[in-house]
């Protein structure tokens, strides 16, 4: 079928029977087409959206826009334009898109989700996602003349808009010290401060491009922070791993194949001679594999704090990219000042001299690491180098040598 088809045409298609949506309703998992026809029987909007949906299928293209700007008082971002190519079937004025800041954590009362799916309910089609890969709670569907009158009845039940276009996105963390032995840090309390902090760098554009913040309380980096995040904060130590050779003993006494264990080591840093598991700490690279396999014999050392990384991001305008290590260790304590002031700089860093839709990493690749450390006034360390022998990031300047 043709998408140059008129509307009546396409209002005939939606008369064949079966739908191809009904398919998803089928195997042993819920489906969320259970729930878009709850919701259709009650709300007009919902109603359309399925529709469109059912002609989406068909034609196997989408039938949405691209882009479109709305917005609510005050705000630059939050609010995603959706709007209908065919608005006598689907949405008339726009099916729109709240991007809500989440709690820290994801931790929830029930009676604030109570409140938000009756706000919902009333001025949007009642369909959510518990979360997008953004961290924010997801309302999808709330047409034009409401957006600004639901904003509204969202904050006077206690929730505020998430990051939406070239702004500060909603931050993501773990539970961390809420539910977790290994967290390193208060990824809860760092969270939340960053998210006050930064209000207006949340709601309002000022970048090239989106940047964001994820936080790992440990480097099992539970939120894949250095994958998805163009800064990574990872809780981390830097003295020596905690042994308790007694119990690493009554490991292998009840069969723990501690050999594998060493084998799999990636930097080679742990022996076992026997009696005596020896960690050569300088060789250890933190990767919490062998912390996982034997916690009540190894812990993560005293000296705590996080590791930085940059750039972490899937493709756009490069490759994907794993986060570089900036700061191979930072102190995370409140008030957080050195962690802020480096934000800060790099900020003002990208902003200058990054293109329209250039994420911070793939300006560090055009650039060069060495042109992003001088402007920030970091060091340069091992961990920065690209390809070892090969292409370093890293140039000396004549007078760096003298």
């Amino acid at each position: 079928m043709s998408l140059e088809l008129n509307i009546d045409e396409l209002k005939k298609e939606l008369e064949k029977k079966p739908w191809l949506i009904e398919e998803l309703k089928k195997g042993p998992w819920p489906g969320f087409i259970t729930e878009y026809e709850r919701m259709a029987a009650r709300k007009e909007i919902t109603k359309r959206m399925m529709c469109q949906l059912e002609l989406s299928y068909r034609n196997r293209t989408t039938l949405w826009k691209h882009g479109g700007a709305v917005t609510v008082k005050g705000y630059g971002g939050g609010v995603i334009g959706r709007y209908s190519m065919i608005p006598e079937i689907g949405p008339p004025s726009g099916s729109h898109t709240f991007r809500v800041n989440q709690p820290a954590g994801w931790f929830y009362k029930t009676d604030k989700l109570r409140a938000i799916c009756e706000v919902w309910e009333k001025y949007g089609s009642g369909l959510m996602n518990l979360h997008g890969s953004t961290g924010d709670i997801i309302l999808l569907g709330v047409d034009s003349p409401e957006v600004q009158e639901c904003f509204e009845n969202l904050l006077d039940v206690g929730y505020d808009l998430g990051g939406s276009g070239s702004v500060l996105r909603s931050l993501s963390c773990c539970k961390g010290p809420a539910l977790c032995e290994w967290a390193l840090i208060d990824t809860l309390d760092l969270y939340h401060d960053l998210t006050m902090t930064y209000q207006d760098y949340l709601h309002r554009p000022h970048w090239p491009y989106k940047f964001k913040i994820k936080i790992s309380g440990c480097p099992n980096d539970c939120v894949a922070a250095k994958g998805r995040a163009d800064l990574a904060v990872i809780g981390t130590w830097r003295d020596e791993i905690q042994i308790d050779q007694e119990e690493v003993r009554n490991y292998v006494k009840s069969g723990l194949d501690i050999e594998h264990i060493v084998k799999n080591c990636p930097t080679k840093a742990m022996s076992w001679d026997g009696n005596e598991l020896k960690i050569d700490n300088k060789e250890c690279v933190r990767c919490m594999y062998c912390i996982n396999k034997m916690p009540k014999a190894l812990k993560p050392g005293k000296d705590r704090g996080a590791t930085l990384l940059l750039g972490g991001k899937a493709t756009i305008l490069h490759t994907a990219f794993i986060g570089w290590v900036i700061v191979p260790f930072m102190k995370i304590e409140k008030p957080y000042k050195e962690l802020k002031e480096l934000l800060e700089k790099m900020w003002d860093w990208w902003d200058e001299h990054g293109r329209y839709r250039e994420r911070i990493g793939e300006l560090v690749y055009r650039l060069g690491m060495n042109e992003f450390l001088r402007a920030v006034g970091l060091p340069a360390v091992p961990q920065m180098v690209w390809h070892p022998r090969n292409n370093p990031y890293i140039f000396w300047r004549p007078e760096e040598l003298e």
